[in-house]
Protein backbone atom coordinates (compact mmCIF):
# COMPACT_ATOMS: atom_id res chain seq x y z
CA UNK A 1 0.00 0.00 0.00
CA UNK A 2 1.41 3.34 -0.65
CA UNK A 3 2.03 5.99 -3.32
CA UNK A 4 5.81 5.87 -4.83
CA UNK A 5 6.92 8.37 -7.41
CA UNK A 6 8.16 6.97 -11.03
CA UNK A 7 11.45 7.88 -11.17
CA UNK A 8 12.43 10.56 -12.97
CA UNK A 9 8.96 11.29 -14.19
CA UNK A 10 6.40 13.75 -13.23
CA UNK A 11 3.96 10.62 -12.20
CA UNK A 12 3.38 8.05 -9.38
CA UNK A 13 1.57 4.37 -8.65
CA UNK A 14 -0.75 4.63 -6.14
CA UNK A 15 -1.35 1.07 -4.75
CA UNK A 16 -4.80 0.61 -3.01
CA UNK A 17 -6.03 -2.43 -2.47
CA UNK A 18 -5.77 -4.97 -5.53
CA UNK A 19 -5.31 -2.26 -7.75
CA UNK A 20 -2.54 -0.15 -9.18
CA UNK A 21 -3.48 3.53 -10.43
CA UNK A 22 -0.99 5.53 -12.68
CA UNK A 23 -1.13 9.32 -11.04
CA UNK A 24 -0.55 11.97 -13.24
CA UNK A 25 -1.83 16.19 -11.90
CA UNK A 26 -2.40 18.80 -14.02
CA UNK A 27 -1.98 17.94 -17.72
CA UNK A 28 -3.15 20.82 -19.36
CA UNK A 29 -4.20 19.69 -22.47
CA UNK A 30 -3.83 22.61 -25.11
CA UNK A 31 -2.14 25.04 -22.80
CA UNK A 32 -0.36 26.71 -26.05
CA UNK A 33 -3.99 27.82 -27.04
CA UNK A 34 -4.18 29.56 -23.62
CA UNK A 35 -0.58 30.99 -23.70
CA UNK A 36 -1.42 32.57 -27.33
CA UNK A 37 -3.87 34.62 -25.60
CA UNK A 38 -1.42 36.01 -23.70
CA UNK A 39 0.86 37.00 -26.97
CA UNK A 40 3.21 33.73 -26.01
CA UNK A 41 3.78 31.80 -29.00
CA UNK A 42 4.96 28.09 -28.51
CA UNK A 43 4.44 24.87 -30.63
CA UNK A 44 2.12 22.62 -29.61
CA UNK A 45 3.48 19.78 -27.18
CA UNK A 46 0.21 17.64 -27.43
CA UNK A 47 1.83 14.86 -29.69
CA UNK A 48 4.98 14.88 -27.02
CA UNK A 49 2.88 15.06 -23.98
CA UNK A 50 0.36 11.90 -25.56
CA UNK A 51 3.55 10.18 -26.27
CA UNK A 52 5.28 10.66 -22.50
CA UNK A 53 1.36 9.84 -20.76
CA UNK A 54 1.35 6.64 -22.87
CA UNK A 55 4.88 5.52 -22.56
CA UNK A 56 3.94 5.46 -18.60
CA UNK A 57 1.32 3.26 -19.26
CA UNK A 58 3.15 0.83 -20.89
CA UNK A 59 5.64 0.73 -18.52
CA UNK A 60 4.20 0.80 -15.05
CA UNK A 61 1.20 -1.24 -16.24
CA UNK A 62 -1.40 0.21 -14.26
CA UNK A 63 -4.97 -0.92 -13.98
CA UNK A 64 -6.43 2.26 -14.04
CA UNK A 65 -5.31 6.37 -14.47
CA UNK A 66 -6.12 9.03 -11.98
CA UNK A 67 -6.26 12.62 -13.43
CA UNK A 68 -5.22 14.44 -10.44
CA UNK A 69 -7.18 17.75 -11.68
CA UNK A 70 -6.56 20.41 -14.89
CA UNK A 71 -6.97 17.30 -17.35
CA UNK A 72 -7.51 20.57 -20.00
CA UNK A 73 -6.33 23.99 -19.52
CA UNK A 74 -9.27 26.09 -20.55
CA UNK A 75 -11.48 26.99 -17.65
CA UNK A 76 -14.69 26.97 -19.94
CA UNK A 77 -15.44 24.02 -22.48
CA UNK A 78 -12.69 23.23 -24.11
CA UNK A 79 -12.42 24.01 -27.88
CA UNK A 80 -10.59 23.72 -31.16
CA UNK A 81 -6.83 22.90 -30.75
CA UNK A 82 -7.43 21.56 -26.77
CA UNK A 83 -10.25 19.73 -27.13
CA UNK A 84 -8.55 17.63 -30.58
CA UNK A 85 -5.80 17.20 -27.95
CA UNK A 86 -7.92 16.07 -25.26
CA UNK A 87 -10.04 13.49 -27.34
CA UNK A 88 -6.82 11.99 -28.99
CA UNK A 89 -5.69 11.30 -25.79
CA UNK A 90 -8.56 9.51 -24.13
CA UNK A 91 -9.27 7.55 -27.06
CA UNK A 92 -5.47 6.60 -27.05
CA UNK A 93 -5.50 5.14 -23.49
CA UNK A 94 -6.38 1.71 -22.89
CA UNK A 95 -7.17 1.61 -19.60
CA UNK A 96 -9.97 2.87 -17.03
CA UNK A 97 -9.72 6.89 -16.52
CA UNK A 98 -10.66 9.25 -13.41
CA UNK A 99 -10.83 12.60 -13.35
CA UNK A 100 -10.65 14.18 -10.44
CA UNK A 101 -12.17 17.41 -11.13
CA UNK A 102 -9.63 20.70 -11.17
CA UNK A 103 -10.64 24.33 -11.63
CA UNK A 104 -9.95 24.26 -15.07
CA UNK A 105 -12.16 21.00 -15.43
CA UNK A 106 -15.32 22.98 -14.87
CA UNK A 107 -16.96 22.08 -18.73
CA UNK A 108 -15.93 18.64 -19.26
CA UNK A 109 -19.25 17.08 -20.26
CA UNK A 110 -19.18 17.52 -23.81
CA UNK A 111 -15.58 16.54 -24.27
CA UNK A 112 -16.27 13.06 -22.41
CA UNK A 113 -19.90 12.63 -24.49
CA UNK A 114 -17.39 12.37 -27.23
CA UNK A 115 -14.84 10.08 -25.99
CA UNK A 116 -14.45 6.98 -26.96
CA UNK A 117 -14.02 5.17 -23.31
CA UNK A 118 -15.95 6.11 -20.24
CA UNK A 119 -14.26 8.69 -17.63
CA UNK A 120 -15.10 8.65 -14.01
CA UNK A 121 -15.77 12.22 -12.92
CA UNK A 122 -15.16 13.40 -9.31
CA UNK A 123 -16.49 16.60 -7.32
CA UNK A 124 -14.00 19.04 -7.04
CA UNK A 125 -13.26 18.09 -3.08
CA UNK A 126 -12.03 14.81 -4.41
CA UNK A 127 -12.13 10.83 -3.85
CA UNK A 128 -11.01 8.09 -2.20
CA UNK A 129 -9.71 4.90 -3.22
CA UNK A 130 -8.78 2.53 -0.62
CA UNK A 131 -6.67 3.76 1.21
CA UNK A 132 -5.55 6.86 -0.65
CA UNK A 133 -7.61 9.89 -0.94
CA UNK A 134 -7.14 12.42 -4.48
CA UNK A 135 -8.35 15.68 -4.21
CA UNK A 136 -6.82 18.24 -6.74
CA UNK A 137 -6.35 21.05 -3.99
CA UNK A 138 -8.29 24.21 -5.10
CA UNK A 139 -10.86 23.80 -2.83
CA UNK A 140 -10.80 21.73 0.21
CA UNK A 141 -10.78 18.29 0.31
CA UNK A 142 -13.85 16.04 1.87
CA UNK A 143 -13.97 14.79 5.56
CA UNK A 144 -13.80 11.30 3.54
CA UNK A 145 -10.90 12.10 1.61
CA UNK A 146 -8.80 13.47 4.68
CA UNK A 147 -9.79 10.21 6.36
CA UNK A 148 -7.06 7.92 3.85
CA UNK A 149 -3.54 7.16 4.92
CA UNK A 150 -2.23 9.15 2.06
CA UNK A 151 -3.55 12.28 0.45
CA UNK A 152 -2.65 13.48 -3.13
CA UNK A 153 -2.96 16.48 -3.83
CA UNK A 154 -2.01 19.02 -6.93
CA UNK A 155 -2.80 22.65 -8.27
CA UNK A 156 0.52 24.18 -6.74
CA UNK A 157 3.13 22.76 -9.41
CA UNK A 158 5.84 22.88 -7.10
CA UNK A 159 9.17 23.88 -8.10
CA UNK A 160 12.62 24.98 -6.71
CA UNK A 161 14.70 27.50 -7.92
CA UNK A 162 18.49 26.27 -7.95
CA UNK A 163 21.42 27.97 -7.85
CA UNK A 164 25.27 27.05 -8.45
CA UNK A 165 28.29 28.75 -6.86
CA UNK A 166 28.63 30.78 -10.03
CA UNK A 167 25.54 32.62 -10.34
CA UNK A 168 23.60 30.09 -12.82
CA UNK A 169 19.99 29.16 -11.90
CA UNK A 170 16.93 26.52 -13.13
CA UNK A 171 13.97 26.02 -12.16
CA UNK A 172 13.25 21.99 -11.11
CA UNK A 173 9.89 20.42 -10.35
CA UNK A 174 9.00 18.78 -7.28
CA UNK A 175 7.28 16.84 -4.98
CA UNK A 176 6.03 17.71 -1.66
CA UNK A 177 5.36 15.58 0.97
CA UNK A 178 4.90 15.16 4.85
CA UNK A 179 2.43 14.79 6.98
CA UNK A 180 -0.98 16.53 7.31
CA UNK A 181 -1.23 18.90 10.12
CA UNK A 182 -4.69 18.45 11.13
CA UNK A 183 -5.77 22.41 12.56
CA UNK A 184 -6.69 24.47 9.11
CA UNK A 185 -8.91 21.17 7.51
CA UNK A 186 -10.56 21.15 11.21
CA UNK A 187 -11.29 24.57 11.45
CA UNK A 188 -12.93 24.72 7.95
CA UNK A 189 -14.72 21.54 8.57
CA UNK A 190 -16.00 23.16 12.10
CA UNK A 191 -14.84 19.57 14.27
CA UNK A 192 -12.23 17.07 15.35
CA UNK A 193 -11.50 14.81 12.28
CA UNK A 194 -9.42 11.76 13.33
CA UNK A 195 -6.68 12.61 10.62
CA UNK A 196 -3.56 10.64 10.33
CA UNK A 197 -2.55 10.91 6.59
CA UNK A 198 0.67 11.65 4.74
CA UNK A 199 0.02 14.20 2.46
CA UNK A 200 1.62 14.29 -0.78
CA UNK A 201 1.87 17.40 -3.09
CA UNK A 202 2.50 16.57 -6.63
CA UNK A 203 4.28 18.13 -9.65
CA UNK A 204 2.66 18.98 -12.62
CA UNK A 205 2.93 16.73 -15.48
CA UNK A 206 2.97 19.95 -18.08
CA UNK A 207 6.34 21.35 -18.16
CA UNK A 208 4.76 24.62 -19.51
CA UNK A 209 1.90 25.36 -16.87
CA UNK A 210 4.55 27.31 -14.90
CA UNK A 211 4.52 27.10 -10.94
CA UNK A 212 4.78 27.53 -7.27
CA UNK A 213 8.41 28.31 -6.07
CA UNK A 214 8.51 26.67 -3.02
CA UNK A 215 11.97 27.82 -2.06
CA UNK A 216 11.54 31.65 -2.77
CA UNK A 217 10.66 34.00 -0.10
CA UNK A 218 7.73 35.87 -0.30
CA UNK A 219 5.63 33.27 -2.00
CA UNK A 220 2.10 32.68 -2.06
CA UNK A 221 0.41 29.13 -2.35
CA UNK A 222 -2.58 28.52 -4.40
CA UNK A 223 -4.20 25.92 -2.88
CA UNK A 224 -6.33 27.32 0.58
CA UNK A 225 -4.66 24.68 2.85
CA UNK A 226 -0.90 25.16 2.21
CA UNK A 227 1.91 25.78 3.49
CA UNK A 228 -0.07 25.31 7.20
CA UNK A 229 -1.92 21.90 5.85
CA UNK A 230 1.50 19.90 5.20
CA UNK A 231 3.95 19.63 8.88
CA UNK A 232 7.14 19.59 7.92
CA UNK A 233 7.02 18.79 3.90
CA UNK A 234 10.21 17.27 2.69
CA UNK A 235 10.89 18.55 -0.85
CA UNK A 236 12.29 15.73 -3.32
CA UNK A 237 13.44 15.88 -7.14
CA UNK A 238 11.59 14.13 -9.93
CA UNK A 239 14.56 11.91 -10.01
CA UNK A 240 14.37 11.42 -6.39
CA UNK A 241 16.94 13.20 -4.81
CA UNK A 242 16.03 14.34 -1.73
CA UNK A 243 16.39 18.04 -0.63
CA UNK A 244 15.12 18.04 2.68
CA UNK A 245 12.75 20.62 4.13
CA UNK A 246 11.04 23.27 1.82
CA UNK A 247 11.11 25.78 4.63
CA UNK A 248 14.98 25.76 5.09
CA UNK A 249 15.75 25.44 0.73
Amino acid sequence: MGVEPVPGRPAAIATTGERRLLVVADYHAGIERGLRRDGVELQSDAEKRRRQLLGLVETTTPDGIVFLGDLGHAIGEPAGAEREELLALLDAVDVPVTLVRGNHDGDFEGVLDDASSPVTVTPGHGTRIGSVGFAHGHTWPSPDVLAADIVCVAHEHPVVRLEDEVGGRRVERVWLRGRVDPTPFEQHHDGALGIDADLIVCPAFNDRSGGTWVNVEGQTFLSPFLPEGLADGETYLLDGTRLGSYRSL
